[in-house]
């Protein structure tokens, strides 16, 4: 297929996550497992989605978080593998307008301390919202204060910073064109808002972000090349991956025990 015949990937991005979520991939085993179908649909008037997969280590058990908006206010369900069924459970706030997670058409949780993270936009303000996997809790992580002020913003997006929990943001300086910059705001006690600690890191303009490696190296797209960047050294690296156009979301893996047995369970090598 030729460039002209493909759409963008930005509108492709958006008709895939008007799906439902569809399937549960065990690597080790090759297995996956289809869904039942969520609750809640994705209605035209809807304005965001956000998916979050986590480890649910008091059950030996895992969970998907599906957070809807619809116009001013969110609603949330839960899925459990051993029961293989949706839940909706409440929301604290149901004000919210959207969920900021990177570029403006792609939103994720990030999986940390037990629970899953997102940041929202609401009547509130704009927060860490997160959700105990355990106990299926909501809680309120405010962000740092002035993040926003010393350049004119690109785009926001959760990660974890070699163990912590951080917060990118990434924009140009306001007094005119010298550079991309990054400020990393790195929680370094989780929970306490007084711990967030600021590391700017400049880096040249690339077209996506995809998150961090366990040593904290920053990963990008540049000219559909995948380029890992050192944030003390500033040293870059090109990685062996061409066409790299739906590298828009890393996250670490869990192992466990956990089968995908039962109903709607394949195998790769079925026909």
């Amino acid at each position: 297929m030729s460039e002209s015949e493909r759409l963008p990937h930005d509108v492709v991005y958006d008709i895939l996550t008007r799906l439902a979520v569809k399937s549960l991939m065990r690597f080790s085993i090759r297995k996956f497992k289809n869904l039942v179908p969520p609750r809640l649909t994705r209605r035209i008037e809807s304005k965001n989605l956000v998916h979050g997969l986590a480890y649910h280590s008091q059950n030996n058990d895992f969970k998907i978080l599906r957070l809807v908006t619809y116009e001013v206010w969110a609603k949330a369900e839960v899925y459990t593998l051993s029961t293989d069924s949706w839940r909706e459970v409440v929301m604290p706030v149901e004000s919210i307008t959207r969920f900021i997670g990177g570029y403006s058409y792609k939103s994720y949780c990030i999986s940390f301390h037990g629970a899953l993270h997102t940041i929202v936009d609401s009547t509130e303000g704009v927060f860490i919202m997160s959700f105990d996997v355990n106990d299926e809790t909501f809680g309120k992580i405010m962000l740092p204060q002035n993040y926003d002020v010393e350049f004119l913003t690109m785009f926001q997006q959760l990660e974890v910073f070699k163990g912590f929990l951080a917060f990118f943001v990434f924009g140009f300086n306001p007094n005119g064109y010298n550079g991309t910059k990054c400020n990393i705001w790195v929680m370094k006690e989780y929970g306490v808002v007084e711990s967030w600690t600021k590391i700017c890191v400049p880096v040249n303009y690339f077209g996506n972000f995809c998150g961090c490696t366990d040593n904290g190296e920053l990963l990008y797209i540049n000219d559909t090349k995948l380029v890992s960047l050192d944030p003390d050294s500033l040293n870059e690296n090109i990685i062996a991956i061409e066409e790299v156009i739906w590298e828009g979301y890393t996250a670490n893996s869990m192992e466990s025990l956990v089968l995908l047995d039962g109903l709607n369970v394949s195998s790769e090598y079925e026909d």
